[in-house]
C-alpha cells in the first residue's frame, strides 16, 4: 500500500516545491513571469534622474518604443536631469512624455504651473502623466482623500486647459480604489504590478502597466535597473499621442 502512494507523495510534494520555490523567486524579484504575458504591446520605460546619460537611440535599438521622463514634483521641483532627457530623445524613434509626481499638502494648481513652465508645448509628444503615490512615511501617515481629490483636481483642469486633452493617471491598484476610482474614473490609467499579470486585480481598462521596476537594457549609467512598461493592444501607442 505505501509503495503505491509513493509514488503520488513524491510528485506532490515535488510540485509543492516548485510551486514554493517559483512564489519566492517572484516574491524576491529574480523571476518575472510578467514578461509573458506582454507580447505583441508596445514596450516602454520611464526614467527619472537616477538613469544618467540616457541613450534613447541605443533603447530603441532594444525594442523601446516609447519613454516617460520625470519632469516635475511638488511646486518646484524640477527633475535636474529632465531637460538633458528632453533634448536627447527628440528625434529618436522613442516616442517620449513627461510625467509629474504629485505632492500632498501643496497646491494642485502651482503644481501644475510648475510642469506647465518646466515642459512646456507637448507637440508631437505623449499625453501628460501624473504620479500619484504614497512614500513610505505617508503609508503611515496617509492623507485625507478630500484633499487628495481637491488637490488633483485642481491639478487636472489646468493641465487639461493648456494641453486639451485629459492627462493619464499612474497609480497601484489599492490606492486608485482609495482615492480615484470615485472621481477620475474616466482618465486614461497607467497601473503597476510588477509581480502579477495586471489583469488578476486591474481587468482590461488601463492603458500603459508597469511591469516590471527591475529591468535591465543597455544605454543608460547610473541606476543598474529601469521601469519596464507596456501598452495595452486594445488602445495602441497611437492613443497616447497628442493630438
Amino acid at each position: 500500500m505505501f509503495r503505491r502512494l509513493l509514488v503520488p507523495i513524491i510528485v506532490l510534494v515535488g510540485v509543492g516545491a516548485c510551486l514554493i520555490c517559483g512564489f519566492w523567486m517572484v516574491k524576491e524579484r529574480s523571476l518575472n513571469i510578467n514578461q509573458w504575458f506582454v507580447g505583441g504591446m508596445d514596450f516602454g520605460v520611464d526614467v527619472s534622474s537616477y538613469q544618467t546619460d540616457v541613450d534613447f537611440e541605443k533603447l530603441a535599438e532594444q525594442g523601446v518604443k516609447f519613454a516617460y521622463i520625470k519632469a516635475t514634483e511638488g511646486d518646484s521641483h524640477k527633475d535636474p536631469s529632465f531637460k538633458e532627457k528632453w533634448a536627447a530623445v527628440e528625434g529618436t524613434e522613442v516616442l517620449s512624455g513627461a510625467y509629474h509626481y504629485f505632492s500632498y499638502g501643496v497646491s494642485g494648481v502651482k503644481q501644475a504651473e510648475n510642469y506647465i513652465e518646466t515642459v512646456g508645448d507637448l507637440g508631437g509628444r505623449l499625453i501628460p502623466a501624473v504620479d500619484m503615490e504614497l512614500t513610505t512615511e505617508e503609508v503611515y501617515n496617509p492623507p485625507e482623500k478630500e484633499a487628495v481629490v481637491r488637490g488633483l483636481k485642481a491639478f487636472m483642469a489646468l493641465i487639461e486647459e493648456k494641453y486639451q486633452v485629459k492627462p493619464m493617471i499612474y497609480s497601484r491598484q489599492d490606492y486608485y480604489e482609495k482615492y480615484l476610482a470615485d472621481d477620475f474614473a474616466s482618465y486614461p490609467r497607467w497601473v503597476t504590478n510588477v509581480y502579477l499579470p495586471i489583469w488578476i486585480e486591474s481587468g482590461d481598462g488601463w492603458v500603459v502597466w508597469q511591469y516590471n521596476d527591475k529591468g535591465i537594457l543597455e544605454g543608460y549609467g547610473g541606476e543598474k535597473y529601469i521601469d519596464f512598461n507596456a501598452v495595452n493592444s486594445s488602445f495602441g501607442l497611437d492613443s497616447l499621442k497628442m493630438k
